[in-house]
């Protein structure tokens, strides 16, 4: 059996801020019946230390920016996990990444801290067990493939995979020493970056192979309007980039386990979600009733919904939004609400359970991004047969197949696609789905082929089982 160390700053369900930590705590499992064996590294932030005590240390580095770091080891929540205790470091209040000041100023050598320790057991093997591949997971594990390429891989391969390429790890050039990078690789070919350091650049630089989270985002980043900066970069590395889709933990995210239990082949439990749904929020919607799960910016296009709802609520169709972020999207959202009373319910923050329930009731859920690397909550709408209204790009565009008349006759339509990503798309979109809606053997037709679209981890595993096995050999 192969043998993998993952690298990254979050995991579900130890930690979590966003879809990051969904991959990395879900391919451990799903790689089992490949023939691999993964083994996850994660700071032990302050709400994890408490778990220490149940785990064995295995590693100590003795200077690690400020102070000493210890690795344990043990079992948590189904999952082989090395948690690296470096109280200076991680023993803070607030999320991974920010206090209620805003981002932590060390972020960099956090992560740094993080990356040199992946990079030492990748390297060397911890407690008897060494890995063939290190996985590393965005900018924060950016630097792991950068230490073993300077310092030493110890027959060890490095795969980045770049989740959301929008966030870099910048630093200052000064930082060149600190980070333990070395000055003659300081230049546009290696690892200076506009002037500056990018602990994402140092991976894309560095790594044996670079994936990106479904096909298409990984076309898409070769360009400038995706790329951010680095398109060329991974132009330049293009022989060793892939895309490989997520995929959603299907016993979790399942119809069958909903309120009123459904399946592709006994749709009535779903008019019984919605109705719950609808009386949960006080809505009385003759029309499609779309949901909204998202963080609310910019960048997932909800600044196009005061445009583009009133014309569908007027032409029979409702919305629920669940949601945090930007103040005046929020502000934005709730002006919606008291617009359209009975038809717009809004809910400002996170709540998991309730995410279910709309996914259960809902008719559509909305996903306009102007980027998406690839996007789970399309995938949820899928696998609960709530049609997906989604813009053509990243993994969107990967997953959902347009109600065009070709796709619709074969009967692989899974739901609504619109580009280019603006309010009059959006509106134009909305009013599809309405005509959908309101021919109800064509919907029908859509809802089922959409739950029949895999969207589980089969595939995904298998995809990098075989990469894995291609750098090992």
């Amino acid at each position: 059996m192969g043998r993998v160390l993952s690298v990254a700053s979050e995991c579900v369900p130890l930690v979590k801020t966003g879809g990051l930590a969904d991959v990395v705590g879900a391919l451990p499992a799903a790689l089992t019946g490949q023939g691999w064996e993964m083994r996850v590294l994660l700071p032990a932030y302050k709400s994890l230390r408490g778990r220490l005590k149940a785990m064995t240390p295995v590693l100590e580095e003795p200077e690690l920016w400020g102070g000493t770091g210890r690795v344990f080891h043990g079992q948590l929540d189904g999952l082989s996990v090395y948690l690296l205790d470096a109280a200076h470091l991680f023993d803070r209040d607030g999320g991974p990444y920010a206090g209620h000041g805003g981002d932590w100023a060390d972020n960099v050598q956090r992560f740094a801290a993080l990356s040199w320790v992946a990079a030492r057991m990748a390297r060397e093997g911890v407690a008897g067990w060494k890995p063939d591949v290190l996985h590393a997971h965005d900018w924060q594990a950016g630097l792991a493939p950068a230490y073993l390429r300077y310092h030493g891989a110890g027959g060890v391969t490095s795969v980045l995979t770049i989740h959301n390429i929008a966030f870099q790890g910048w630093a200052p050039a000064s930082a060149l020493t600190d980070l333990r990078l070395p000055a003659a690789e300081f230049h546009p070919g290696a690892l200076e970056y506009y002037g500056n350091l990018s602990t994402l650049k140092a991976g894309l630089v560095t790594a044996d192979r670079i994936t990106t989270v479904s096909p298409n985002y990984a076309a898409e980043l070769m360009r400038p309007e995706f790329g951010m900066g680095l398109q060329g970069v991974i132009a330049a590395r293009a022989g060793v980039v892939s895309g490989i889709l997520n995929g959603v933990d299907e016993a979790l995210w399942s119809p069958e386990a909903a309120a009123h239990p459904y399946s592709v082949g006994k749709l009535k439990g779903k008019a019984l979600n919605r109705a719950a749904l609808c009386a949960e929020f006080g809505l009385e919607v003759p029309g499609p009733l779309a949901i909204l799960v998202s963080r609310l910016t910019d960048q997932k296009g909800i600044d196009l919904l005061p445009a583009a709802i009133p014309g569908f609520v007027a032409a029979g169709g409702g919305l629920v939004v669940l949601g945090s972020g930007d103040a005046g999207l929020e502000a934005a959202m709730r002006g919606l609400a008291v617009a359209h009373p009975g038809r717009v319910a809004v809910r400002i923050g996170y709540d998991e359970a309730l995410s279910h329930r709309m996914f259960a009731g809902g008719d559509a859920v909305l996903v306009p991004s102007r980027f998406e690397p690839c996007g789970l909550t399309q995938m949820y709408g899928l696998r609960f047969g709530t049609v997906p209204v989604v813009s053509s790009v990243g993994g969107l565009a990967d997953t959902v197949i347009n109600v065009s008349p070709a796709a619709l006759a074969s009967g692989a339509a899974t739901g609504v696609v619109f580009q280019p990503v603006d309010a009059l798309a959006l509106a134009q979109a909305l009013a599809r789905l309405g005509a959908l809606y309101r021919d109800a053997k064509v919907w029908t037709s859509v809802q089922k082929a959409a739950m029949r679209q895999p969207v589980g981890w089969q595939g995904s595993a298998a995809a990098y089982a075989g990469l894995y096995a291609g750098m090992a050999g």
